[in-house]
């Protein structure tokens, strides 16, 4: 059996130290050598050794020395050393300890006198305590705190004693008058402890005798305080106004710990809108006065917990949240923003996208490894602000349109998408962009964007004027055609292609798999994910060589097909916008050309890799189009695509209207419920505050928010049965998983006619799992339970496994072990992760980076492809990125991307792609990406488990 133990101390098992050493040693005179000796003498015991011979030796030779640290030593060596019998009878010898022990607590040394009263404090046997009690008391009166405070604790300890009240009636009563004279305030502190744990009622009576000065009291006085008041306040809620005003009235004290302390009481205590307003306040503080970036995101973690259950008083702090953006750290800022965009009202919302620009302008300024982030945050930031409130798009817009030739290609493609999604819901401002746009055109550096824009140029030049800019924008970005000549010796005489071919022998190399839409594989240049810097051309290249002209000679043909498809959309439109046949020809003439030349160059041998078939395609069919034009044609390109961008706008907008109602629980009362009608209520000697706090209550009972969440049926369901019915012992544990912990609660039932002895559960575990503590062996009587509680700490995603056994001896056979093996218990994966959301572009981007691939073969019997989809969803606890609008329809293929976040912050992807076969069967593969393998490995045997369909 494992004794419980309250050191610490390192031992070497590879060189034990032999007890007739240890015994020469300590029979000398070289202090260093006892001092030695004793170590080992307490390295072995703590090892399980006994070496009960050394006692006399210590007892002799070292109990009479005066050195400190062999009184320190040995009082360890009391410590831990066997004091009792088998039967649990003290030591005869044991009273050998009691006259040195008075000795040193009547010692002219304080430091020999507080060391001992520490030890008091750590001994249980009443027969070694009993005749050191008048000793104790009489170090209550030291002249040194050092040994005043460690008395206080002393008593405390020997009146928590089972036979302590015996031992000690009067120590509240002696304990209380100490308090009141003591100046000391660490004594004062223990003192109050001592009353708060064993007399609380003279704890709140001192409390509220000495409240005025309450502010002057201790970092550590005060602290308890707060303690003394959650523990009454949760038996006692008639009392909580008065308690509360206490907490109030420390919030103006010094001390940081403690006024993070009084905001937390408040928020746990109560409801009232002038507590929780007081606790927002103190956090908003905290927030800009601590320079630690733990305690910010700490104090940021409580503030998002107001937001969810006072958002109306949060609102008011909007601003104070934000200041909290001048730390550099981003995941400060990160947090900050989220609590912040939920906090916007139609009457902050001008303040706050005033401060997002602000920072928005400082990041152009600032050289800092982490702007190109930090920019990105603050414009899906101002984003989100736009879209629900339009009104704001228009202070914003043209200032991040500055940033569309960002080097930072997640923050150019935030900013294109925030403009496209504007120019559509926010007419008024058409006109304004399409200009901007096409000014700034040529310092867009990133295909991707090139892309969104010309896509913009497209559908949003609508004047005359407008489309004439648009065609000659596109023709100066790709400069003068043809892109390439071959002279008679067959050399390029391109000076562009020349420079591109150089940068493209570096770029093209270094290739990567990308996942499509459909849940295809492609291949893409690492060059396209990246903005082209500009370094890599001469000076006075950007006139010379355009941007578009550029890309596309990188051999980005995505890029050139959008440039064809853009220029057919801006002849159509030339041909309704302008009157003169022979400019609308011209027009139509030159985007023939460029398309010709691009195909040209794609099908030639002078880049490394020729056009790919789709982009061919696409190009061949502007070229077709703008050859023979028809009404049925032109209205396919210029209504029905601006129409598709439409439906997808009001799509996601009734996605994310249908997520914020998901989200907005709403509680019933339960139709036997007491409900009080506060206005009845005599408001006599009630403050505001005490009145106010009665009417939230009320209003909380009232609309259900008092009851409890979980559910018996699904506690039911967590219990699991370890043993057999048939077993002596049965055994069953439930078993809550609560982020980094997992806690077994286990009833144990003794169902034989014997009494069991020494009965341990013994648990072990695989996986990233590990065990807090071992639990202590018990004594169960006939047919009677105990419950026994484990605690886990659980370090990653990880599917584990707990096992073990229950070991004990019955009464009639005590030399002999029995021996139950336990079930195993399974933690699921599904318990540390939750559905969560990210942009298309930011799974995209995980999934090219993540390094471990779980790849599952659909096996099912289920035969329609979106029941598959919606059954892996639900088995997975994973949440569907792909929008409905694109799973609907019946084409016999599926493609979907999964997303979900784990407690521990690691991110798991999923795609999969199905499609039903001949015979009517589904087939294809579900692709399971995390960073770490554990969470891809789990996940993917859960979904092995699960896909069949019916469990």
């Amino acid at each position: 059996m494992e004794k419980s133990c309250t050191l610490l101390v390192y031992f070497d098992k590879a060189t034990p130290a032999l007890a007739n050493e240890i015994k020469e040693s300590l029979e000398g005179n070289d202090v260093e050598l006892k001092i030695e000796a004793l170590k080992k003498a307490i390295m072995l015991l703590l090892n399980g050794e006994t070496i009960p011979q050394l006692f006399i030796t210590i007892i002799r030779y070292v109990l009479p020395s005066e050195d400190h640290t062999i009184q320190k030593l040995l009082l360890l060596y009391l410590e831990i050393i066997d004091k009792t019998d088998s039967r649990g009878k003290v030591l005869p010898e044991m009273i050998l300890i009691c006259q040195n022990l008075r000795n040193n607590l009547q010692h002219p040394n304080e430091y020999i006198r507080g060391v001992t009263l520490r030890f008091l404090c750590r001994l249980n046997e009443t027969e070694i305590i009993e005749p050191l009690i008048p000793s104790i008391l009489s170090n209550l009166e030291h002249r040194h705190p050092f040994v005043r405070r460690n008395a206080v604790l002393a008593i405390m300890s020997v009146y928590k004693l089972p036979q302590g009240e015996q031992l000690l009636d009067s120590a509240p009563e002696i304990v209380e008058k100490f308090l009141i004279s003591e100046q000391d305030h660490s004594s004062k502190r223990n003192a109050f402890l001592m009353l708060f744990t064993c007399a609380q009622d003279r704890a709140v009576n001192y409390l509220f005798n000495h409240i005025e000065r309450i502010n002057d009291w201790g970092e550590q006085l005060q602290m308890v305080v707060l303690e003394l008041i959650r523990k009454v306040c949760r038996t006692n809620k008639a009392q909580k106004g008065k308690y509360i005003k206490i907490i109030i009235s420390l919030l103006n004290v010094p001390s940081t710990a403690v006024i993070y302390e009084c905001a937390s009481t408040l928020v746990s205590l109560s409801s009232a809108p002038t507590a929780i307003r007081a606790a927002a306040n103190t956090y908003c503080q905290l927030l800009l006065s601590q320079s630690d970036n733990n305690v910010k995101l700490i104090v940021l973690d409580r503030l998002n917990e107001l937001r969810i259950s006072h958002r109306e008083i949060m609102v008011e702090l909007v601003m104070d949240v934000l200041r909290a953006l001048s730390t550099p750290n981003v995941d400060i800022r990160r947090k900050t923003l989220d609590i912040v965009l939920d906090l916007i009202t139609p009457r902050n919302v001008d303040e706050v996208v005033m401060t997002l620009k602000k920072e928005v302008v400082k990041t152009q300024n600032l050289e800092h490894e982490k702007n190109g982030e930090y920019r990105q945050m603050l414009v899906q930031a101002i984003h989100s602000c736009a879209i629900k409130f339009p009104e704001v798009a228009s202070t914003v817009v043209h200032l991040l349109m500055d940033f569309l030739g960002d080097t930072n290609v997640a923050s150019a493609i935030d900013v294109v998408v925030f403009v496209r999604e504007i120019i559509e819901t926010n007419p008024k401002l058409r006109v304004s962009i399409i200009t901007r746009l096409l000014d700034t055109f040529y310092q867009i550096r990133a295909a991707r964007v090139c892309s969104c824009a010309l896509w913009i140029i497209g559908e949003y030049c609508l004047s005359l004027s407008e489309v004439e800019s648009g065609i000659s924008t596109i023709k100066q970005c790709l400069g003068e055609l043809p892109f390439f000549t071959v002279t008679e010796e067959g050399e390029v005489q391109d000076s562009g292609l020349k420079k591109v071919q150089q940068v493209n022998s570096t770029t093209v190399s270094s290739r990567r798999p990308a996942i499509l839409a459909d849940g295809t594989y492609a291949t893409q240049s690492a060059a396209l994910e990246t903005a082209m810097s500009p370094p890599t051309f001469v000076q006075g290249s950007l006139s010379s060589t355009g941007n578009l002209r550029s890309l596309i000679l990188s051999g980005d043909f995505f890029l050139g097909a959008v440039v064809a498809c853009t220029l057919t959309k801006l002849v159509l439109r030339l041909e309704e916008v302008q009157p003169s046949k022979v400019e609308v020809n011209k027009a139509s003439i030159q985007a023939l050309l460029i398309m010709v030349s691009m195909l040209q160059l794609g099908e030639s041998s002078v880049l490394p890799q020729p056009i790919d078939n789709d982009s061919r395609d696409r190009i061949i069919l502007c070229i077709r189009l703008l050859c023979n034009t028809g009404d049925e044609i032109r209205k396919i390109w210029l209504q029905s695509c601006r129409e598709s961008f439409v439906k997808m706008l009001d799509d996601k907008q009734c996605r994310e209207t249908l997520e914020s109602k998901a989200k907005a629980q709403i509680s019933n009362a339960q139709p036997d419920d007491l409900i009080d009608f506060y206005h009845l209520k005599s408001r006599k000697g009630m403050s505001q505050l005490e009145l106010e706090d009665e009417v939230q209550d009320d209003l909380k009972r009232a609309t259900g928010e008092f009851t409890k969440d979980g559910d018996d049926a699904n506690k039911l369901n967590r219990i699991l049965q370890l043993t057999g019915f048939s077993d002596p012992v049965y055994a069953e544990a439930y078993v809550t998983v609560h982020h980094y912990d997992i806690v077994l609660d286990v009833t144990v039932i003794n169902r034989t006619k014997e009494t069991l002895q020494n009965l341990c559960l013994e648990l072990a575990t695989m996986g990233d799992l590990k065990l807090v503590e071992r639990p202590q062996n018990y004594t169960l009587a006939p047919e009677s339970s105990k419950q026994i509680k484990a605690n886990i700490k659980v370090s990653s995603t990880e599917t584990g496994v707990i096992f073990g056994n229950i070991v004990y001896e019955t009464s009639s056979n005590l030399l002999e072990r029995n021996v139950i093996v336990l079930n195993d218990i399974h933690i699921d994966i599904m318990d540390y992760i939750s559905p969560a959301s990210c942009a298309d572009v930011a799974f995209r981007t995980m999934w090219a980076e993540f390094e471990w691939e779980n790849k599952v073969a659909v096996n099912t019997v289920l035969q329609d492809e979106k029941e598959f989809l919606d059954h892996i969803i639900k088995s997975t606890n994973m949440k569907c990125l792909t929008p409905p609008s694109a799973l609907e329809g019946e084409c016999g293929f599926l493609a979907a991307n999964l997303y979900a976040k784990s407690v521990f912050g690691e991110d798991a992807l999923v795609n999969v792609s199905i499609e039903k076969q001949a015979d009517g069967k589904l087939g294809g593969y579900i692709r399971i990406r995390s960073k770490t393998q554990g969470i891809a490995l789990s996940l993917g045997d859960k979904i092995t488990l699960k896909q069949k369909g019916g469990t």
